[in-house]
């Protein structure tokens, strides 16, 4: 017997079927010794019955026949699978997924096919495609030397940074990143030290390389403490990364595309800004002092890490501080 479940009808199958069938055994009794289903051998010798009975050549050359025929068939979405479709996006399904759904209703349409409709409407200026959950962006594999949001030029992997950097034993290793407004409006560049968890915040309008590149001289060139390294995660706000270097005479690494934990302090860090500033604030609407006070804040909290020091005591310990700066609660 046969294990359970569906099986196509070989050339094999055809000429067992044949030879029993010539000798007179019932379609019950050869669908129980081939292990099928009776009615499987019934539409079998239904459709690839000619003219001088079932033949097994005749019968599995009428098979494939069929099938290279049904596979080369365009198919086409009517009007209530249409419907169907429109309406799983809707509801935020993936093409995968209202395929899958409408295969339990005993509709067999592919998600390749649910994506050519999708584009097909996208190119006839429909919106069917923002219902995507990526609204159609092409996926890199990670595996990709190209993965992440953008290519770096000369960009340094963060398998090649001193493990002492890893350590976090000494103050000068900064990771880097951007926070972005809703709406993509406005965008802040953070930096959080390793040691000392001290945080610097900068407000720009755009998220590009060039403004990165300015404030991040503004504000670093100024500190007391050289810089000696400075993760980034992959965005292209980061190419100018080498001239970054060059002025802070530092080294700057870039994280392993979709490995977030490298950069675990920094993500970390923009979660407790987006306490003050929610996903839903569109950051080209906030004054640079609003920034700043948030920027002392977090670096005046006391730390369990840092055993209830705060970040500037600990980045300023024996040092002048730059002014007089209130203990914000």
């Amino acid at each position: 017997m046969k294990p359970k479940g569906y099986h196509h009808v070989t050339r094999d199958t055809r000429c067992q079927i044949y030879a029993l069938k010539s000798n007179g055994f019932s379609l019950r009794s050869i669908a129980h010794q081939l292990g099928f289903h009776v009615s499987t051998i019934s539409r079998e010798i239904k459709r690839n019955t000619g003219l001088r009975g079932y033949r097994y050549a005749q019968a599995d050359q009428r098979a494939c026949e069929r099938r290279a025929g049904a596979s080369t068939t365009p198919k086409k979405l009517n009007e209530a699978l249409r419907e169907k479709i429109l309406q799983g996006l809707l509801n935020e399904w993936s093409p995968e997924q209202i395929a899958g759904r409408l295969r339990l209703d005993g509709i067999y349409v592919s998600h390749e096919s649910i994506y050519r409709f999708i584009w097909k409407d996208k190119r006839s200026g429909g919106f069917l495609y923002m219902h995507l959950r990526h609204h159609g962006k092409r996926y890199n594999k990670r595996a990709s030397k190209t993965a992440g949001r953008g290519c770096i030029p000369d960009r340094i992997d963060i398998s090649e940074r001193p493990a002492l950097v890893e350590n976090k034993a000494r103050i000068g290793d900064w990771e880097g990143d951007t926070i972005i407004g809703a709406r993509h409006k406005g965008a802040i560049v953070s930096y959080v030290d390793r040691h000392s968890k001290y945080t610097l915040l900068m407000k720009i309008p755009r998220k590009q390389a060039r403004e990165v590149k300015r404030v991040t001289l503004e504000k670093m060139q100024k500190l007391p403490h050289p810089v000696h390294t400075i993760t980034y995660d992959n965005g292209k706000e980061f190419a100018e990364h080498k001239a970054i270097a060059s002025a802070l005479n530092a080294v700057c690494y870039f994280a392993t595309p979709y490995h977030s934990w490298e950069r675990g302090l920094n993500e970390h860090t923009n979660g407790l800004v987006r306490q003050y500033l929610p996903k839903s604030t569109e950051l080209s609407t906030v004054a640079h002092e609003v920034v700043q006070n948030i920027e002392d804040r977090l670096n005046h909290r006391p730390r369990k890490i840092l055993n209830y020091k705060t970040p500037f005591e600990v980045f300023f310990q024996g040092l002048n501080p730059p002014g007089s700066v209130a203990l914000h609660c």
